[in-house]
Formats: C-alpha cells, sequence, structure tokens
C-alpha cells in the first residue's frame, strides 16, 4: 500500500499549496492560531501558512482534516515514516513540533513533562476561561444582563492569572532560563485578554508585574514578531 501524501488531504485542494513539501498550517491569527506560527519561527521550520477564515472552519474542506472544526491545524507532508500526516489540537501540534525539530521542550525527561504540564493549563484553564470572559465581556456575551456569567469567568480568569504571576516570580521563563512551548502556549491568551478583549482593567493586569514584564519579553522575541501575524489577518 502506497505511503499517504499531502494530495491524499481533500484540504489540499481547497487550500493549495505552492510548495507542497512543506509543512502546511491552516490558521488564523487568533491566540490558539499564532501558538504554531510562533513555534514554527522559533524552531527554524520552513512552512506555508494558508488563512482560513473562522466561518470556514465548517466547511467539508476544513472539516475532513478537523472533524472539530477549529484552527489551528497542520498536514506534516514528512510525518511519522516519512507519510503525510494531519494534526489538530494548538496543544498537541506544539508537543509534535517540538518533539520532531528537538527544541522548546528540554530534554530531561521530568522538565519535559512539566513543561507539558504549562501546556495543559493553558489548553484546560487560561484558553477556555479568558475567552468565555471575552465573550461575556465584549461580544454576543455583554448583552446579558445576568451579571453572574461574566463574573463567574472574570474571577476565575484572575486566578488563574495569578497562578502564572507567582509562577514567574524567580524565573525569566515559565520552565526558568529555557524558553519553550509552555510560553507559546500561555502568552498569546494573556496578550489577547489585554488587547482584543480590552480586559486589562477588569482583569486587574497591572497589579501583575511578572507577568507585564514576562508578556514584553514573549513578544519581543523575533519569532513572536512574525509569528503573531501569520498568516496575516485580511
Amino acid at each position: 500500500m502506497s505511503q499517504k501524501t499531502l494530495a491524499d488531504f481533500p484540504i489540499s485542494k481547497r487550500w493549495m499549496p505552492e510548495t507542497p513539501e512543506l509543512l502546511q498550517l491552516y490558521s488564523f491569527p487568533t491566540p490558539n492560531g499564532v501558538k504554531v506560527s510562533i513555534a514554527l519561527e522559533e524552531l527554524g521550520v520552513p512552512y506555508e501558512a494558508h488563512l482560513v477564515m473562522l466561518n470556514e472552519t465548517e466547511t467539508p474542506a476544513f472539516l475532513s482534516l478537523n472533524p472539530n472544526n477549529k484552527i489551528p491545524a497542520i498536514i506534516d507532508p514528512d510525518g511519522p515514516n516519512g507519510e503525510a500526516m494531519g494534526l489538530w489540537e494548538s496543544g498537541a501540534i506544539l508537543i509534535y513540533l517540538a518533539e520532531k525539530y528537538g527544541g522548546l521542550l528540554p530534554q530531561d525527561a521530568a522538565l519535559k513533562y512539566e513543561t507539558i504540564q504549562w501546556v495543559m493549563f493553558q489548553m484546560g484553564g487560561i484558553g477556555p476561561m479568558l475567552g468565555q470572559y471575552g465573550y461575556f465581556s465584549k461580544f454576543a456575551g455583554k448583552d446579558i444582563e445576568d451579571p453572574r456569567p461574566r463574573e463567574r469567568y472574570r474571577v476565575e480568569a484572575k486566578r488563574l492569572l495569578n497562578v502564572v504571576e507567582q509562577r514567574l516570580a524567580d524565573r525569566q521563563w515559565i520552565m526558568g532560563d529555557e524558553y519553550t512551548i509552555a510560553d507559546i502556549a500561555i502568552f498569546p491568551w494573556i496578550r489577547g485578554a489585554r488587547d482584543f478583549y480590552d480586559a486589562g482593567e477588569a482583569l486587574e493586569l497591572d497589579s501583575l508585574p511578572n507577568i507585564l514584564a514576562w508578556l514584553k519579553r514573549c513578544e519581543q522575541r523575533p519569532a513572536s514578531q512574525i509569528g503573531l501575524n501569520k498568516p496575516p489577518r485580511p
């Protein structure tokens, strides 16, 4: 049986590759989407970025790659055993890229799993809570008169931010001296809460100096400067 190639993925007919041998990224510059582009830039991996509008994630072409209809997703034409592989869920993609390309993840086993622990913390806590707070504070949910949903997410978001604040009390990055996928997973969400949800005041970010200094360090990295805007918004 022949090995699977990029051409075997229906999504490649809708978002046609210019350079099929490169890793293909299907994304939009949301906090989840930019995690992958930042990681690829940090690792120096050549890739092709396809802009997927959020209303296109429910199309048959996109669903053929990610049945959960969320960006980002990738196809690696040179996946395990040299066969093309599709992958979705930003945390899983970060771990895959870090392991394949040997960066952004400590080699020591204990530190490796501690890093993954912080990625899961973002996936299960920071992302969902800040995202729900954004919905109830800035988007359609703001028209709901009952303040309890918004306040529930605000309070929990603040609690999670304080976890990060304490983690950064005596270290440059989430894992200490080494910048990892933990930083890449977490910082776009806090940045988005501040800049996109306009939630800095409500979440009292000014009272979190460790986070603010860390955010600045993350944003100033050359890979972040590129990855935060790739693929560029229309």
